[in-house]
């Protein structure tokens, strides 16, 4: 028998703490003036301790939660969050990423009760297949399938998070603070209704559809990966993301005959009519055997000399689009006055209002 709070689930406290980018639970001890082994019991699934009412309310005022949040179940999935660059990233950032988005699974779950989000519209591209048994040939045949199913045609692919959300894709940007993160997909096993974050960190237009694309890909190809097997196979899959992406933005019916001749300068041309960076172009030419590979390098090391590493012409050319589909949704909860913000901040939701307001696109305040 548990001594403190009935019902305390220690799952809770590591997920907030990671949430708020507190990288031990001493560090978390310190800040609330208790002992490292006390907060250690608290999140340690086989101890018999949690914290009292008075800890439990002390606690819940710094992670910045209402009481209840701790009270209420995780919804774990036997399927991973597809990340990129897992290797070389820090571990209290994966953390972060991954408690945020278990938090728009269930931001999205509890919007859902109110107001029917579009039905998601994915095929099974696999059918029945493996995805470890895919070539680029099949690969490139996926991406002009979908463009086909979703009634694209074969020019630009237009906003990539537009289509998401209208595909049923549940959709957030948030600053993720590290370079080495730029989004991340997971399907949700409270609904099973796949979710992509994307940073906003250092955003351009194209940079934006790249992610976009890329984590469609892995709500596409990768939903039946289990955890073990996408840390195994990490390369492969994250290579299948960006070919698929790549395939999907820039179609091999259509995007190669524009390529008049191969030259920085008709890449930036293109841009303007793709919106797809000049770097992802030169990468998608290679991988079409359409430019031979010491003409790849050439050009990578004249895109380095020009500086664009850090920012190419056109980037702050087009707006970034945030998400709508949460945002739209909870301002028609409110409007239609089926439920107030501050109803919905008592009884629905248990994180804060900035936490809401950031997954969901919605102005500060």
């Amino acid at each position: 028998m548990r001594i403190g709070t009935p019902g305390f689930i220690p799952a809770r406290l590591t997920e907030v703490r990671h949430a708020r980018r507190i990288p031990s639970r001493a560090a978390l001890a310190r800040r609330l003036n208790s002992s490292a082994s006390t907060v250690s019991r608290w999140e340690d699934e086989d101890s018999d301790q949690t914290p009292d009412p008075a800890a439990l309310l002390q606690l819940a005022g710094e992670m910045q939660v209402r009481p209840e949040y701790f009270l209420r179940e995780t919804y774990e999935s036997d399927r991973p969050t597809f990340l990129r660059s897992l290797s070389s990233t820090l571990v209290r950032d994966l953390a972060y990423q991954k408690a945020q988005m278990q938090w728009l699974h269930e931001a999205s779950f509890i919007i859902s009760h109110y107001v029917d989000l579009p039905e998601v519209d994915i095929p099974d591209v696999l059918a029945g297949a493996d995805y470890t048994q895919l070539r680029d040939a099949d690969i490139e045949q996926i991406a002009l399938d979908l463009r086909k199913h979703w009634n694209l045609g074969e020019g630009p692919s237009g906003d990539m998070v537009t289509l998401m959300e209208r595909i049923g894709i549940v959709v957030a940007t948030i600053p993720m603070n590290t370079t080495k993160l730029d989004g991340l997909c997971s399907w949700s096993p409270i609904d099973g209704r796949p979710h992509v974050l994307l940073a906003t960190d250092k955003m351009s237009f194209p940079r934006r559809q790249m992610d976009a694309a890329h984590e469609l890909a892995h709500a596409i190809l990768h939903r039946a990966v289990p955890e073990e097997e996408f840390e195994a196979n990490l390369r492969v899959i994250e290579r299948q993301a960006f070919r698929l992406g790549s395939a999907f933005l820039m179609p091999s019916t259509s995007y190669p005959h524009e390529v008049r001749r191969c030259s920085l300068a008709v890449l930036a041309s293109l841009k303007e009519r793709w919106r797809v960076s000049i770097k992802a172009q030169i990468k998608r030419l290679s991988d079409l055997d359409i430019i031979p590979e010491d003409l790849s390098r050439q050009l990578y090391k004249l895109y380095s000399a020009k500086g664009w590493s850090k920012g190419e012409p056109l980037d702050q050319h087009w707006p970034v689009q945030q998400p709508r589909a949460l945002r739209d949704s909870l301002n028609l909860i409110v409007d239609n006055g089926v439920r107030s913000k501050a109803d919905l901040l008592a009884t629905e939701f248990t994180i804060s209002a900035t936490d809401i307001e950031l997954l969901c696109g919605l102005s500060p305040g």
